[in-house]
C-alpha cells in the first residue's frame, strides 16, 4: 500500500524540526568546529582545484581554465624518467624506516612511563622528550650540522678524541638516511607518547588490582591488560601513519640535503620543489604530486578495511 504523499512530508519535516532542535542545543559544540571547517576548506580541499594542471599544459598567462588539455601527457613523461623511480623507492625506504622504528618507539616510552609512580620524575622526562617537537627544523637543522659536521662538529670531535676518524652523518650517502630517520624519531616520538599516555589515563584501575590479586608480575599486566585496553588507539595511528606512508618529511630533508646525497635522501616531495618552482615546470610538478596523494589515499583505504577485518572500528 502507497504512504500518501502528505504523510512522508510530514515524517521529514519532523525529521527537519529534530535535527534543528539537536543543533540549537548544542550551538557550541557545532561553533567549535568551524575553526577548522574554514582551515580544511581554504587550505587542503580549495587546493584542489589546483590539480587540473596535471592534465593541462599550464601556462601562467592562459592560467588554469584557459590552458589547453593534455590528458595523461605528463604521468606518461613521468613515468619515463629515471630520477622519478629513484625519488620513488628513496620516500618508500625513508618512510618505512620511519614506520619500523619510528611508530613502535612512542608506545613503548608510554608503557614505561605509565609504570613510573614517581609523579615529579614522570612529568619531567614528559616534558623533556616532547619538547622537541616545538622547535622548527630550521632550528634543528643547524644543531644537527653543529654537532654533526665532520669538521668542528661535536660528535666527530669526541670520535677524534677517542682515535678514531670523522663520520660524515650528512656528507656521506650511507649514513644520511639513517641520520635523517633517528633525528625524525627524536623531535617526534615525545608528542605521540602523549597520544599514548592520554588513552593509558582511561585504563580502569581495577583491572590492574584484580591481577595482581591474581599473581600477575607487571609484564603479564602491560601484555594482557595495557595493550589490549589502548589496542584501538594503536590501530587507529597506524592507519593514519600508513596514510601519510608518501610523507617522508620535505621540511626535514629540505633543511639538511644537498646534491652529494640526492641519490639516497632526494624524496617526491623535494624533487615536485626543485621541479616544480625552481624549474617552473608545474605540470609535471602537480602529476607527481597527485600520484603521490593517490597512493596515499589507496593505502590509507586498504589499513582501513584491514582493521575493521580484525574487528577494529577504523576511522570510518
Amino acid at each position: 500500500m502507497a504512504v500518501p504523499a502528505t504523510t512522508s512530508w510530514a515524517k521529514i519535516n519532523i525529521q527537519r524540526r529534530v535535527l534543528w532542535k539537536r543543533i540549537v542545543s548544542n550551538r557550541f559544540i557545532y561553533l567549535m568546529l568551524v575553526p577548522a571547517i574554514v582551515y580544511y576548506g581554504v587550505f587542503h580541499y580549495y587546493p584542489m582545484y589546483g590539480a587540473l594542471i596535471a592534465f593541462k599544459q599550464f601556462s601562467i598567462t592562459k592560467g588554469i581554465i584557459g590552458s589547453p588539455w593534455v590528458g595523461l601527457k605528463h604521468f606518461e613523461a613521468l613515468f619515463a624518467l629515471d630520477k622519478f623511480w629513484q625519488v620513488f623507492w628513496n620516500t618508500i625506504v625513508i618512510s618505512l624506516y620511519r614506520l619500523v622504528f619510528g611508530f613502535p618507539l612512542p608506545l613503548l616510552v608510554a608503557v614505561l612511563m605509565n609504570e613510573v609512580r614517581k609523579m615529579v620524575f614522570k612529568r619531567t622526562v614528559q616534558t623533556i622528550i616532547y619538547l622537541p617537537h616545538f622547535i622548527s627544523w630550521v632550528i634543528l637543522g643547524g644543531l644537527l650540522i653543529n654537532l654533526l659536521s665532520t669538521d668542528s662538529g661535536v660528535v666527530n670531535n669526541a670520535i677524534r678524541s677517542l682515535g678514531g676518524d670523522p663520520v660524515g652523518f650528512l656528507t656521506d650517502e650511507s649514513y644520511f638516511r639513517s641520520t635523517l630517520v633517528w633525528s625524525m624519531i627524536w623531535k617526534e616520538f615525545g608528542w605521540n607518547t602523549i597520544i599514548y599516555m592520554a588513552a593509558l589515563a582511561g585504563v580502569n584501575p581495577q583491572l590492574y588490582e584484580a591481577a595482581l590479586v591474581d599473581g600477575a608480575n607487571r609484564w603479564r599486566r602491560i601484555w594482557h591488560i595495557t595493550l589490549p585496553c589502548i589496542r584501538s588507539t594503536i590501530i587507529i595511528l597506524l592507519i593514519l601513519r600508513i596514510g601519510h606512508l608518501m610523507e617522508a618529511g620535505f621540511e626535514q630533508i629540505f633543511v639538511l640535503y644537498h646534491p652529494g646525497v640526492y641519490q639516497t635522501s632526494d624524496i617526491i616531495d623535494t624533487y615536485v620543489y626543485r621541479i616544480g618552482l625552481t624549474e617552473g615546470r608545474f605540470s609535471l610538478a602537480a602529476a607527481l604530486g597527485l600520484f603521490k596523494s593517490a597512493i596515499n589515499f589507496v593505502l590509507l583505504i586498504i589499513a582501513n578495511r584491514m582493521a575493521r577485518m580484525m574487528g577494529e572500528q577504523g576511522i570510518y
